[in-house]
């Protein structure tokens, strides 16, 4: 193992920044990171008025995802590389601009040709250049017993900022199709306009404000060898089975959240309510992520991270199942509290499963690497769910579909909550002894 090096990055970091300043960055990061996403992923509380003001089917849309998701996997091992090797903050900050450009584009709903360039773009400018500079940044600044907490407080911070932006742009769309001269499109296309103004807006405190001073790979001498190459690193990365695993844990997590990207519609089809109703009550969702989020990074570094992500998998799939088996014949109320539940338990889920690199023992050196390697595994979904979706769902989606549909996903979750059992006897069994980086 590599435990020497890992630790030493860390108290280096911990010599240099106090507690006040380290949480200032993981503010500046999480309010990056909780504005260029919503964006792109539009569809979580506008999807039926994003498919008709665009004039496209459901699988086409699901096809630009998956076409997203493609960029997202092909990028990954790149986006570590480009981590460790340009400072944290120009990466960021670059990618909330570029983002929020190509945003203004997607608001004069081009023709479905010009919108796979809008996803390709996006895939590049929220995978490629931001998503590893995001962890990484995290990983360095948090000390090595609070890494469940800080990530955590990202996943939070996210989820509060992309709560607070959704409330907005539903109370906005809202109150704007309710005005009898205002057409839904248009109402759409000023919410795209404001999230895409946020997006850039958020590049100049991050540009500014983020200090990656501290990051040890960017200092001469320091954790670096001349002699390896990416071959090396990757060799040493790939001989690390708790990484393996941890890939896989996190993976089920991320399908099982994924998931919910589909309640929106499920709720219309299912229940008949309205599209403003449907929004309503997923951006409620949204506010579970901070508070899941929050409570269960705590919980990791009070406990374990592998028993915590193990129990929160088991948790979701069971209410996964519910929800496509008896979801249907409840009363509104009771189907936005159990998808309010269903929330709080992914978003619990996605806020301690990066924190699982910190049991792996990677150096600083290489861990944008690992950060790209891990997302490799992890983000699959992003490329077969919404290919799945469209196999399950077709253009016109019913419940009978749905319901497969979250009995597939349950299944997957409750495969990671083994998984997640057998990463925490692993760590248990072999304890750590440090020693030099071969």
């Amino acid at each position: 193992m590599v435990y020497t090096l890992t630790k030493g990055g860390h108290e280096a970091t911990e010599k240099t920044m106090s507690l006040r300043q380290r949480y200032l960055q993981l503010a500046l990061i999480s309010l990056a990171g909780g504005a260029i996403y919503p964006l792109v992923y539009l569809r979580q509380n506008f999807e039926l008025s994003l498919l008709e003001a665009l004039g496209i089917s459901a699988a086409e849309l699901q096809s630009c995802y998956a076409l997203l998701g493609t960029l997202f996997v092909v990028t990954y091992l790149p986006s570590g590389w480009l981590a460790d090797r340009f400072r944290l903050r120009h990466l960021i900050a670059g990618s909330l601009v570029a983002t929020g450009l190509i945003g203004c584009w997607f608001a004069t709903f081009p023709p479905l040709e010009s919108l796979r360039v809008i996803f390709i773009g996006w895939g590049l400018t929220s995978g490629l250049t931001f998503w590893a500079a995001m962890i990484k940044a995290v990983t360095l600044i948090a000390p090595l017993s609070a890494q469940g907490r800080f990530f955590g407080w990202l996943e939070g911070g996210r989820g509060a900022v992309e709560a607070s932006l959704a409330s907005l742009a539903v109370a906005l769309f809202a109150l704007l199709v309710s005005s009898s001269q205002v057409a839904s499109g248009t109402s759409l296309q000023i919410v795209i306009l404001f999230y895409s103004g946020f997006s850039i807006a958020v590049a100049w405190p991050v540009l500014i404000g983020l200090n990656d001073d501290h990051d040890p790979t960017l200092s001469a001498g320091q954790e670096s060898s001349p002699s390896r190459g990416l071959i090396a690193d990757l060799g040493l990365l790939a001989r690390n089975p708790n990484l393996w695993l941890a890939g896989l844990v996190m993976l089920s997590g991320y399908q099982l959240f994924w998931t919910t990207y589909s309640f929106s519609a499920f709720i219309q089809i299912g229940l008949g309510l309205s599209a403003v109703s449907a929004g309503v009550i997923t951006v409620g969702r949204l506010w579970m992520r901070p508070i899941g989020a929050v409570i269960a990074g705590y919980l990791s570094d009070w406990s374990s991270r592998q028993l915590v992500l193990a129990g929160l998998l088991l948790l979701g799939a069971l209410l996964l199942l519910v929800l496509g088996g008896f979801g249907i014949s409840w009363s509104g109320m009771q189907v936005t509290g159990l998808v309010l539940l269903i929330g709080l338990i992914t978003y619990g889920a996605r806020g301690v499963f990066w924190a699982t690199l910190a049991d792996c023992d990677v150096p600083n050196r290489v861990k944008g690497l690992a950060i790209g390697s891990l997302s490799l595994i992890c983000y699959a979904p992003d490329v077969v769910q919404p290919l799945i979706e469209a196999r399950l769902l077709g253009d016109a989606p019913q419940v009978a579909g749905y319901q497969t549909y979250y009995r597939w996903a349950a299944l997957v979750a409750l495969m990671g909550t083994g998984v997640a059992l057998w990463l925490h006897l692993r760590i248990r069994n072999e304890p750590r002894k440090p020693k030099k980086e071969a």
